[in-house]
């Protein structure tokens, strides 16, 4: 049962924002778990995803176990097979139909499919786009794919319309870990126009701001990650 996806649907039919704190194994404060979980709690997180573009940490089970207790759906954002926590809700099954690298497509999907057909996670195929973000990403960098020009609106909104054709169940606009440049509300704009399907924007969101203008431009669901990371008291600053 997909769950998690009809909450989204229907967190975006009744226009309710959503929000997710993207948490990076190798970059936990292990020491300070409690307070990381008191800080999610009282952020407006209304989901977490775990995971990255290269992860060496072999915590992620113990990682998952204890970012469920802060009740939120726990997702699975991999960037390679071996990321993969039963223990969590769900799982972004992201196929990075921005670049060509045939292993970000297709060929890890297969390498792990009998694995997560067994697993009791509830997959969510996502349409992963990579946008420049002024600075060569970690996405990027470990896929061997070029990211989309910032002013090439037209070819994007054709990848993200090419992914909703092809199944996708979800739009993810990324930017980047670290991006200098959120992705701009022009091309937001122009996605949530030309797609039905609910919108994910992550990638240099510093601040509320940053936020609110990701919103008002149509995405559905924004991600917070580096800045979170950088300072976990991220959400009680404006």
């Amino acid at each position: 049962m997909q769950t998690i996806y009809n909450d989204i649907l229907k967190s975006r039919s009744d226009g309710e924002k959503l929000m997710a704190v993207l948490i990076d194994p190798d970059k936990v404060p292990w020491n300070a778990m409690e307070l990381l979980i008191t800080r999610i709690l009282e952020s407006p997180a209304t989901h977490i995803f775990v995971g990255g573009s290269q992860v060496f940490s072999d915590e992620i089970d113990f990682l998952v176990g204890q970012l469920k207790n802060c009740g939120l759906p726990v997702l699975i954002f991999p960037g390679h097979p071996s990321q993969v926590s039963k223990r969590a809700n769900g799982l972004l099954l992201l196929s990075l139909i921005s670049g060509r690298n045939p292993d970000y497509l297709i060929g890890h999907h297969v390498e792990s499919a009998l694995n997560l057909k067994s697993s009791g996670l509830e997959i969510i195929p996502t349409g992963y786009i990579l946008i420049d973000g002024g600075n060569q990403s970690a996405v990027s960098r470990i896929s061997k794919t070029a990211p989309l020009a910032t002013t090439d609106v037209s070819l994007i909104t054709a990848t993200a319309v090419a992914g909703e054709m092809l199944g996708n169940k979800l739009i993810y606009l990324e930017a980047g870990s670290g991006a200098v440049d959120p992705v701009s509300t022009e091309i937001i704009k122009s996605v949530r126009i030309h797609t039905s399907l609910p919108l994910i924007v992550g990638g240099g969101l510093r601040s509320k701001a940053a936020v609110v203008n990701a919103y008002e431009a149509g995405a559905d669901m924004v991600v917070i990650g580096t800045a979170f990371e950088n300072n976990i008291d991220f959400f009680n600053h404006d």
